[in-house]
């Protein structure tokens, strides 16, 4: 598994994929190495015009393929309604895969159009909402798999599910990330649970992509108008991080391998899932705890006002 590559992915032909955050980065690396399988893409972005140049750097790698552009806020429970119907329409409401890519790293203390704390409602509560409105198109498609992004720094911390969102706590923006991040996690495999009770033929994946030379953690600098730490990323990201394309593979492998299983967690298959090919990634025993999934589940439905499914 560790010296598979994205030329090992199967055909994907007949296929639709939603990718969110394909602007850059992982997202758009997937894109590309998607569109090159002949997969039928939707790119979510939030910006419109950054959306529509990734979309023309995917045609323009590969002419053939079907591209097509959805606009995606994720910070905005108004957008993620819209870009769910618009996906289910431009699908004809059969999806395969949902890949919940997009993130975003380090902000200071900010609110989302619905008054979560930043991180949690772009990271977890958006993407959490999109699956859900996507659910009955994903049923429709056999096989269709929810790829969900999370991060090493899901082992950085527990969960405070009474203050989710930095309403009565002190607020920092490294420890609210990687809560997003287990957030993220504990959702994909809570959801495959409930799927798999459900007897409905839809996995959910988690993986994530190690230390990946994107652009997360300096976008996070510049929120924080803070240069030091941008240029400081910059320099890390030259000399100690993989290549994007390689730091894709694992949410391409949950994507597509036709051996996966539901509920699994990918990651580099190298020394501490820093670098390397995937292979199965570790959990920290935090994630593992299914009675915090199951509440984190909940909770999260009753924040967004979106019914969660499969219940």
């Amino acid at each position: 598994m560790r010296d598979w590559t994205a030329e090992d992915m199967p055909d994907q032909s007949g296929r639709t994929i939603v990718i969110t955050g394909a602007n850059s980065g992982l997202g758009l690396h997937s894109a590309y190495a998607l569109a090159a399988k002949g997969a039928h893409l939707l790119l979510a972005c939030r910006s419109p015009e950054r959306g529509a140049r990734a979309v023309d750097q995917v045609r323009t790698t590969a002419p053939r393929a079907k591209v097509e552009l959805v606009r995606l806020d994720l910070s905005d429970l108004a957008s993620v309604r819209a870009a769910a119907a618009d996906i289910r329409e431009r699908a004809g409401d059969r999806l395969h895969v949902l890949m919940n890519n997009a993130g975003v790293f380090g902000p200071p203390l900010g609110r989302t159009a619905d008054g979560f704390e930043i991180q949690m409602g772009t990271n977890h509560l958006g993407h959490a909402a999109l699956t859900w409105l996507l659910m009955p198109a994903l049923r429709q498609a056999p096989g269709a798999r929810v790829v969900t992004l999370s991060s090493l720094a899901h082992r950085r911390t527990t969960l405070r599910l009474d203050d989710l969102n930095y309403e009565r706590r002190r607020y920092n923006a490294f420890v609210a990330y990687s809560e997003s991040k287990l957030a993220n996690l504990m959702f994909a495999q809570e959801l495959d649970r409930r799927l798999s009770a459900a007897d409905a033929d839809v996995l959910s994946l988690a993986a994530h992509p190690g230390l990946t030379d994107t652009e997360l953690a300096a976008n996070g600098g510049r929120a924080r108008r803070n240069k030091l730490l941008e240029v400081g990323v910059g320099l890390f990201n030259k000399v100690a991080t993989m290549r994007t394309e390689r730091g894709v593979l694992s949410q391409l492998y949950a994507a597509t391998a036709p051996t996966v299983r539901g509920g699994q967690y990918y990651g580099p298959a190298g020394p501490g899932e820093v670098w390397g090919g995937p292979g199965l990634a570790g959990c920290s025993p935090e994630s593992q705890d299914t009675a915090v999934a199951a509440e984190l589940y909940e909770v999260s439905g009753k924040l967004t006002g979106i019914a969660p499914d499969p219940a």
